[in-house]
């Protein structure tokens, strides 16, 4: 499908995935360490992790004779990215009085913050009412049937 977000979603739209992810992110990284923290079943975690070694978000290195461990490929850091977005969704509208689970710490300056979506080209922030949506080229719709969600 020529759709980003079906083709992302291909890749981790499945509840386990994006955790999993989340966890070698942490350093949680070895099959035991990963499978006793998120209760998953052995099976369904050898499943998830071969399909994100084969999608090149994980790689599988070897630390002893036979074990193994995953470490993110530049692919993998870049989708941390997109669940740092969905964190900060989470935090804001999800957390309810105890608030967020974990905080993040900006390696630049130091402070305590969330990930914002900022204009590529400006730098200036960013949300779905202040962009048009417009055919690329690898669009198969013409260009007069395009969406624009912001404009109302």
């Amino acid at each position: 499908m020529a759709c980003s977000i079906a083709r992302t979603m291909d890749v981790i739209g499945e509840p386990w995935s994006p955790l999993i992810l989340r966890n070698v992110y942490v350093g949680i990284n070895r099959f035991d360490q990963i499978q006793q923290q998120l209760g998953i079943s052995r099976k369904v975690l050898a499943e998830r992790l071969r399909w994100l070694v084969e999608s090149e978000v994980l790689e599988r290195r070897e630390y002893a004779a036979n074990r193994h461990e995953y470490a993110l490929t530049e692919r993998g850091r870049e989708l941390v990215g997109v669940l740092m977005v969905m964190v900060s969704w989470g935090d804001k509208w999800l957390a309810g009085d105890a608030g967020p689970p974990v905080l993040y710490r900006h390696h630049t300056c130091g402070e305590i913050t969330h990930v914002t979506l900022t204009c590529s080209g400006c730098g200036t922030p960013m949300s779905a009412d202040d962009i048009d949506v417009l055919p690329g080229p690898g669009s198969q719709q013409p260009p007069h049937t395009a969406a624009t969600p912001g404009r109302r």
